[in-house]
């Protein structure tokens, strides 16, 4: 099984974990772990990295996401989805496009997000929704995100269906709650899909049926470049020699283009057939060391 990156739409009702076991199993054990969870309410594209494409996922998650979901109104649940139990009601007022419009606006740009109890992050050891599902609750720390875009689709006199571009870290079912206590209710998430990961938005996405079938043929998954999600990196190519020491883990001499790039600059290293080798980091007079090698360039 070569290395790369498949974009699996992970289907309703399935944790991201158990979409990745499902995905490894048909494809004989493969290492691989996915980059950026989703609920199991959600929907959309996952992406998985097999083989030496592990090595990247910190990049992938790092990405911008895009969601599309849907917001229920005049209630609140414990997760802040369809899944928890109603904790609270309260009165929806009749609301106009431009009145919601209006709120959404204020919700563009940097921001602090508290996480919710209903999240995977760890608090001693133990993820938070092991605690909520106790009945306790603890202190969180807000984040920090970046709400890029919030567009209104479809209103109704008790729902609302929006689409948002937001930085990593940014959980939809708080965004929800919010939104829906600026318009002077309350609020949860019926409906969620991820319609992309940076920058994987132009990039198709896999089923679990279609992947079954592929496999039941004999042919091979499709799987994107390992390099793809680093296109943003300056590249850089080493002759021959130098890619031998740099596979040693020893700095190495780079052409006129690297020397010019800041000390500390992340690149990506090709050898001379344009076999993409990893990630380095430049000493700001012309060299570079290895910093994330693949094992099998």
């Amino acid at each position: 099984m070569p290395s790369g990156i498949l974009l699996l739409d992970k289907p309703l009702g399935l944790s991201s974990n158990a979409a990745l076991q499902r995905v490894r199993r048909l494809l004989g054990g493969v290492k691989a772990g996915h980059a950026g969870s989703l609920d199991p309410l959600a929907t959309g594209m996952l992406p998985i990295c097999l083989g030496e494409a592990t090595k990247i996922a910190g990049d992938i998650v790092a990405g911008e996401k895009r969601y599309r979901f849907t917001v229920s109104l005049g209630a609140r649940t414990a997760s802040g989805d369809a899944e928890g139990e109603v904790t609270a009601r309260a009165a929806v007022p009749v609301l106009s496009r431009a009145a919601v419009e209006a709120v959404l606006a204020g919700f563009l740009g940097p921001q602090s997000q508290v996480p919710p109890m209903y999240s995977a992050l760890k608090q001693g050891g133990a993820p938070l929704y092991r605690l909520a599902r106790a009945g306790r609750t603890v202190e969180r720390e807000a984040r920090s995100i970046e709400i890029r875009a919030l567009e209104l689709g479809e209103l109704r006199d008790d729902s609302l269906e929006l689409e948002a571009r937001c930085s990593k870290g940014t959980y939809i079912r708080v965004l929800a709650e919010d939104i829906a206590v600026r318009l002077g209710t309350l609020g949860f998430v019926t409906a969620l899909r991820r319609l992309a990961v940076e920058p994987f938005a132009d990039q198709p996405m896999q089923t679990l049926e279609s992947l079954e079938g592929t496999c039941a043929r004999g042919e091979g998954p499709v799987l994107l470049p390992v390099d793809l999600p680093l296109r943003h990196l300056p590249p850089v190519a080493l002759a021959a020699a130098s890619v031998a020491r740099l596979l040693k883990g020893q700095t190495v001499a780079t052409g006129p283009d690297a020397a010019r790039l800041e000390a500390g600059t992340r690149v990506r290293l090709y050898d001379e057939a344009g076999g993409f080798l990893g990630v380095g980091i430049t000493d700001g007079a012309g060299a570079v060391r290895p910093k994330r090698l693949l094992n099998n360039p």
